[in-house]
C-alpha cells in the first residue's frame, strides 16, 4: 500500500530544527534572537560612544583626506591661482626621485635599529623593575623613567651639546680609547650623525618600551614559571617557553607603538643635523617641502605616503604577532 510519508534514513541524527531552517540558512543553525533589554543597551552604547567615536573620525580622518585631495593638485602658496589638477604626477615625481627613497632607507634603518636594541634593553630594565625588592621597588621605577619625561627638543639639544666639536665633552671621554681621533666631529658626516640621532631616540624612549613590557611580565602567572622551574627547566627556557609567549600582546603593543614613532622621527633631526651629510628622514622631508619651498601638492603626496608607510607597518604588525587584543578569543592565540 503507498504512503506519503519520506523515508528516514536511522543513520542520519534527529535534528530539532530541521525542517524549520530557512532556504539558504548556514546548515540548520539560526541566530537567537536579540532581547530588548540587549538592543537597548545597543542603543545606549551608541548614544554614549556615538559623539567621541564621531570627533575622533573627524579629527584623524579629515587632515588626511584633505592631504590626500591636496597631493593630486600642482600647487605652491606662493602662485595660489595657479593651482592646477594634475592628477597622480606628484606621486610619480616622488617615487622617482633619489632624494625620496634614500629619505626613505634612513628612516627605515633608524627605525629598525632603535626598536630593536629598545626592545633587548627595554626588557631587562622591566626585568631589574620586575625584581627589585619592594623597599626600592618606586625609586628604580623613577630612576628608569626619567629619561621618557623629558621633551624630545630639550633631550636632543641635550645629546647635540654634548658631542658638539664646540662645546662637546664626549671626545674627552672617549680620548683614552686607541684609534679614536678627539678631534671628531659627530655631526660632520652621516654615519656618526646617525649614530648620535639612534643614541639618543633610545636612550629617551626605551623607559616607554620597559614600562609596557612591565605591564606584560605582570601578567605572567608565577605558578607556571614555578611549575617549569619543578620539572627542570632552566632559566633561558622558562623565558622563552613561559614568559615571553605569554607576554605577546605586551611585545606586539610595545613594538608596534615604538616603530610608528620612530618612523616618524623628527625633532631629534631637525635640531642635529636639520637633514644634512644624508641623515633627511621622510617628516623631515615632508616639512622642507611644504613648509620650507612651499610645495603643497608635492608634501601633500610625501606626507600620504608616510601615512600608507605607517599604516602598513600597523598591518604587518598585527598580522605578524596575531595577537586578540581584544580579547574575543581568549585574549591570545
Amino acid at each position: 500500500m503507498p504512503t506519503n510519508v519520506p523515508a528516514v534514513d536511522p543513520a542520519v541524527p534527529a535534528d530539532p530544527g530541521r525542517g524549520s531552517a530557512p532556504p539558504g540558512g548556514s546548515r540548520g543553525r539560526r541566530k537567537a534572537p536579540t532581547s530588548e533589554r540587549a538592543k537597548a543597551e545597543a542603543r545606549l552604547g551608541w548614544w554614549l560612544a556615538g559623539p567621541a567615536f564621531v570627533i575622533m573620525v573627524a579629527v584623524i580622518f579629515y587632515p588626511v583626506a584633505q592631504a590626500v585631495w591636496d597631493s593630486l593638485f600642482s600647487y605652491r602658496l606662493t602662485a595660489p591661482a595657479d593651482r592646477e589638477f594634475i592628477g597622480l604626477r606628484n606621486y610619480a615625481t616622488i617615487l622617482t626621485d633619489g632624494v625620496f627613497w634614500s629619505a626613505l632607507g634612513v628612516t627605515a634603518l633608524i627605525t629598525v635599529v632603535t626598536v630593536f636594541v629598545e626592545l633587548i634593553l627595554g626588557f631587562i630594565l622591566a626585568m631589574i623593575m620586575h625584581k627589585a625588592i619592594k623597599s626600592t621597588r618606586g625609586l628604580v621605577r623613577t630612576v628608569i623613567l626619567v629619561p621618557y619625561g623629558i621633551i624630545t627638543v630639550v633631550s636632543a639639544y641635550a645629546w647635540y651639546y654634548m658631542f658638539s666639536i664646540d662645546s662637546g665633552y664626549v671626545n674627552n671621554w672617549l680620548s683614552w680609547l686607541p684609534g679614536f681621533n678627539d678631534e671628531l666631529n659627530w655631526f660632520a658626516q652621516g654615519g656618526t650623525s646617525l649614530v648620535v640621532i639612534m643614541f639618543s631616540e633610545i636612550w629617551k624612549t626605551t623607559p616607554f618600551i620597559s614600562l609596557l613590557l612591565l605591564a606584560g611580565l605582570a601578567q605572567v602567572p608565577e605558578d607556571l614559571s614555578e611549575a617549569a622551574a619543578v620539572d627542570g627547566a632552566n632559566w633561558w627556557q622558562r623565558l622563552s617557553r613561559v614568559v615571553l609567549p605569554n607576554m605577546k600582546a605586551a611585545i606586539m603593543v610595545a613594538v608596534l607603538f615604538r616603530a610608528l614613532d620612530a618612523f616618524r622621527v623628527f625633532d631629534s633631526i631637525f635640531i642635529m643635523t636639520n637633514g644634512a651629510y644624508g641623515t633627511e628622514v621622510l617628516s623631515l622631508l615632508a616639512y622642507r617641502t611644504s613648509i620650507g619651498r612651499l610645495e603643497i601638492g608635492l608634501g601633500s603626496a610625501i606626507s600620504v605616503v608616510l601615512f600608507l608607510c605607517v599604516a602598513l607597518i600597523a598591518f604587518v604588525a598585527i598580522k605578524v604577532f596575531n595577537v586578540d587584543l581584544a580579547g574575543s578569543k581568549g585574549g591570545r592565540k
